[in-house]
């Protein structure tokens, strides 16, 4: 591997590593006193280890919440595993962190999973130990529409669909929460240590003053006995997650999208070449086809219009025997076929242009938009590979529409109903993010690469225009900044800016769903597009006012 991007593996395990300890190993240590698994435990018993299970959301709330002590992983493990040779999605509650208390970015980890089920029309098993909504920070996560009651609206909405839901009781469930393993269409519960009500004893003896224990308000043997609440009860955490396993193994057989599968084949050049194919120096140019052949079976990219709108490189490939279209940012400078008229090297003759890698240009945003309607009527999932600065800028381009263009392919993958999934492998910028499938256009997964970077533009660009603004600030007051101050405060916008394009500040607040080694890549993706092949096409393709 090449040293340059060592470290960024390096980082990216040690966070890993830290992350997955949760509240730290004391608190660990404190459940299995208590003879429970932890969260991460609980999962790996569970789900079948010959098969891969997709972390969604290891780094979420990642230096949030200082004050409050930390929130790692949002105090809850989320991800798509298989359970008795079933996909499924699973929440686990951590309850090494704040006793599996929701916080804010708790509760949007939680929806984004239901959202991955109800989406992919995933089973879901709900592995509850949390103490409820984090009091101090109540304002920011009970009352909104995107706050802890969508979840209970989910559940709703889920078992509506047919997709069914497994909660597991194995600690506290509170207030409110009581309702998430109810709500599902099985609820086990664990002797001795799982426990349900609406309000503790505590507050039963504040409201009306009656004196209760938490295993007679709410233990295992008041609901399934008595209450009927619960389905079942098991002495511990290992029978209870057995019980699981015996439900997912008599399942019906999951409905079918169709998408095209074959054999899965490895690319025939080393993926591992990669680490040296990807500069990490972001202005260094390198070609994008390079990296997609690493990544597709037996390294075989089938361009679309490869001669035309070449800073987007459109094509089909298989991913892990997947059928999929690509659409990918072209990173080296390109040679670009004009026109006939001024600059032309004689009559009758196109003009050359010279394309900046990592733009994209009025032909490219045509060409793409064409590919992707072409991919819905193929019924292939998309798949947007991101090193984007945005789109390109200047008179020339303004007056060869390069609005209307961008509009286009927008329109065209906004509208799309094939699933789509992105990868940002380097940049991220401004509208660039959404024309290659941010996060606002639904993508059914969205990964980065530890390389990746992402905001509305460039730190160097961005602090440069703030500094600007300052400069003309002070000097409208008639205080001018010296040339020192002028780079002290550079550097300081500099370094708060950065900060902020880091892939572990957008994975802590959810903008993308992990942080992964490119090596990971076709694992995440072959997982995604057999999780969306649980659920068939229904919406006819349509992209309404187009731009011509």
């Amino acid at each position: 591997m090449a040293n340059t991007f060592q470290h960024f593996i390096d980082e990216l395990q040690t966070r890993t590593a830290q992350t997955q300890l949760g509240g730290g190993s004391k608190k660990i240590d404190d459940q299995h006193r208590k003879g429970k698994l932890t969260a991460r435990e609980r999962i790996t018993y569970l789900t079948d280890p010959d098969r891969p299970f997709v972390e969604i959301g290891l780094f979420v709330g990642e230096g949030m919440y200082p004050e409050h002590g930390g929130c790692p992983s949002g105090g809850v493990v989320t991800g798509i595993g298989y359970i008795s040779g079933r996909q499924c999605m699973i929440v686990a509650n951590d309850a090494t962190v704040k006793a599996g208390a929701w916080f804010p970015i708790t509760a949007k980890k939680n929806l984004r999973a239901q959202e991955i089920a109800i989406e992919n029309r995933l089973p879901i098993v709900y592995l509850v130990d949390s103490a409820g909504v984090y009091l101090p920070l109540q304002d920011e996560v009970f009352a909104d529409k995107e706050h802890f009651g969508r979840t209970f609206r989910n559940n709703a909405r889920l078992s509506a669909m047919g997709v069914l839901q497994v909660a597991a009781i194995m600690g506290s469930c509170v207030a409110g929460g009581a309702y998430l393993p109810i709500m599902s269409d099985e609820a086990l519960i664990v002797e001795g240590t799982g426990s349900i009500y609406l309000a503790g004893p505590y507050l039963v003896k504040a409201s009306i003053g009656e004196d209760v224990d938490s295993e007679t308000l709410g233990g295992a043997v008041t609901h399934t006995d008595i209450s009927g609440v619960v389905d079942n009860r098991y002495p511990d955490d290992q029978s209870c997650l057995d019980a699981i396993k015996r439900i997912f193994g008599r399942m019906g057989t999951p409905a079918n999208a169709g998408f095209s599968r074959i054999a899965p084949a490895l690319p025939a050049k080393n993926p591992a070449e990669i680490y040296e194919l990807l500069p990490t120096d972001r202005v260094k140019p390198y070609d994008m086809r390079e990296i997609l052949e690493r990544l597709v079976d037996n390294s075989e990219f089938d361009e679309y219009k490869p001669t035309y709108g070449q800073s987007l490189l459109c094509g089909y490939a298989r991913i892990d025997g997947w059928a999929v279209g690509i659409v990918a940012n072209q990173r080296k400078v390109v040679k670009a076929k004009g026109k006939t008229g001024a600059g032309s090297s004689g009559p009758g003759t196109p003009a050359a242009e010279l394309q900046m890698g990592g733009v994209i240009y009025g032909d490219a945003a045509d060409k793409a938009a064409r590919f992707i309607m072409v991919c819905n009527q193929k019924r292939l999932p998309l798949v947007f590979v991101q090193d984007v600065t945005g789109f390109m800028v200047g008179s020339r381009a303004e007056q060869s529409g390069i609005i209307k263009d961008g509009a286009k392919m927008v329109n065209a993958m906004a509208n799309s109903v094939v699933p789509k999934f992105t990868v940002v492998v380097g940049n991220s910028y401004g509208a660039g993010n959404y024309a290659m499938c941010g996060r606002a256009y639904d993508p059914r997964l969205m990964v980065a690469w530890p390389t990746a970077q992402m905001a509305v533009m460039s730190g160097a660009s961005a602090a440069k225009t703030l500094l600007q603004i300052q400069v003309a600030t002070q000097k409208a007051k008639g205080q001018p900044m010296t040339s020192d101050e002028e780079q002290a405060q550079l550097k300081k916008i500099t370094d708060q800016y950065n900060a902020q394009l880091s892939p572990y500040y957008a994975a802590a607040r959810l903008w993308v769903d992990a942080v992964i080694d490119p090596l990971q890549t076709r694992t995440v993706l072959s997982e995604g597009i057999a999780a969306a092949n649980h659920a068939p096409i229904e919406q006819p393709f349509s992209v309404g006012v187009i731009q011509t």
